[in-house]
Parts: structure tokens; sequence; C-alpha cells
């Protein structure tokens, strides 16, 4: 089985995209959305995960994480989708697969194109019509980005503000603040492919030195631009499935398999 940490760049910030098998709607319920953000806090604390945003719909997720440990991101993957999927599954005495086979990683450039990111994960149930505003949607890092919360803060408030360029708590509330205003103002009915297909978001010197550092795990990808940014990516025939406001990325060496049945990686 592929690892994740076969895309390990110590410090990189991945934006992280996994769907519900088959494109169900298995994380309709409140108290499923509940389960995985608390894996995803038991992942901080077990594996010093550090996430900066996340995002949880009714049939798949988004997840804002710097790049630590070799094994971070994939141990801690394996834990939250693994115990998420167990107790559903329980609960409702289901059998079979609760994720899809693969999440898929992209490496987004910090400073602007990091805050774009943010909003655009947080943006997930506007875009879909469930919300008229970030705010009314409970299961994201919104909350928290604005008001951290006194005990089990799960993101990485430092780092945040450190990878954004913020300076400082206050500005890093004010930027963001701004760039939610700035997007409902927009229309938020578009939705940006790169983030859920490209092996990189950045700048054009950004993608082309992700590109060499992957080395023969980004050949046959394509450095191009995508409105404001450019992306690693391939030719748009490798991309063909569909899910809500996202498309799945059909290729291995954007994605990463996960097997909710390793008890051993999820214990």
């Amino acid at each position: 089985m592929p690892r994740a940490n076969r895309h390990h760049i110590p410090g990189q910030v991945w934006h992280i995209t996994h769907r519900c098998h088959k494109r169900e709607f298995l994380l309709k319920f409140a108290k499923d959305r509940k389960q995985w953000i608390h894996w995803l806090y038991q992942a901080k604390v077990r594996y010093k995960l550090s996430v900066l945003n996340y995002m949880v719909t009714s049939n798949h997720i988004h997840l804002l994480v710097v790049d630590g440990a070799s094994d971070a991101i994939s141990r801690g993957m394996q834990l939250v989708a693994g115990r998420t999927a167990q107790a559903f599954n329980r609960r409702k005495g289901r059998q079979g697969a609760f994720w899809e086979d693969r999440y898929h990683a992209a490496a987004i450039e910090r400073g602007e194109h990091l805050l774009r990111c943010l909003v655009y994960m947080d943006m997930n149930m506007v875009r879909a019509g469930a919300v008229t505003h970030p705010s009314e949607w409970p299961h994201c890092g919104h909350h928290e980005i604005l008001s951290p919360p006194q005990r089990y803060r799960l993101i990485d408030r430092e780092q945040l503000i450190a990878l954004t360029g913020a300076g400082n708590d206050a500005a890093l509330r004010s930027a963001y603040q701004e760039w939610i205003a700035q997007a409902l103002a927009r229309g938020v009915a578009r939705r940006r492919a790169e983030y859920s297909e490209a092996l990189a978001v950045g700048s054009e010197g950004f993608v082309v030195q992700i590109k060499e550092r992957l080395g023969v795990k980004a050949q046959g990808r394509r450095v191009a631009p995508a409105d404001d940014a450019y992306t690693l990516r391939e030719p748009e025939s490798a991309y063909s499935v569909h899910f809500d406001s996202e498309k799945d990325a059909l290729s291995d060496e954007n994605s990463v398999y996960f097997d909710e049945n390793l008890e051993e990686s999820v214990y």
C-alpha cells in the first residue's frame, strides 16, 4: 500500500480531501461529523499533527495540515478515518467501506495562497447552498480561527500566523475576516478545481520547486496557470469523476491509499 509520506516535505502545508465511499452521504448526521473532529483532535495529540483548518461536509472532508514527522499525516488520517468508519458501521450495523480508497493531497504555498485555501475550505457549505455564511456551519475551523477556545484547541494557531504572514493574532483574524467578506461579495458558486486535483498550488516558482523536490514522483505533471495561481497537475483527461462541489483526482501519484481495516494502524 502506498504511504502518505512518499510526498513528505518537512514544513510543507498540504490540503487533503477525502470522500465517502461511492459519494454516499455517510457524514450527514452531526454526530458523525463530530466524531470525525474528535478523532482529529486525538490525532493532533497522539502524532503531533499540526492542523491549520478543517471542514467536514455530509460526504467528504477537507483538512489543512503541516508536514512534520514523516508519518504524522498518514498515521493521523488512518486514525481519524478508521475510527469514524468503525463508529458509524457499529451504530448502523453496517459492513463495507466507509471511505473511498484514497485521499488526495495538494501542496499549498504559504502566505496569500494559504489564506485563499483557508477561505475556500470554509466556503464549502456556502457553495453547496446549505448555509449562507461559514459561521452557520459548526463542523469547520472557521469558529476557532476567529475565537479560539480555552481548551481542546484543534488549530495550531502559532503555525497559522507564521505561515500566513499575519504577524500576530489580531492581524490573522482581520485578514481572514476580510477574505471571507470578499468571497461572499464576489459570490461563491464557482469551485476551485486545483485544490482537489493538483499536486501543488501557488506561485509559479513555488510549483516548479515542488516539482523538482518530488523528482520522479512528479513525472508527467505540468506546471500550468489557474486563475490567480499556478498548479502542478496532469492533463484534464485524468480527471473525470465528480462528487458534489469537488472532483476526485484519479491519479495514484496524486493520492494516498487508505485501508480502514488495518487495525494496527488505527490503535
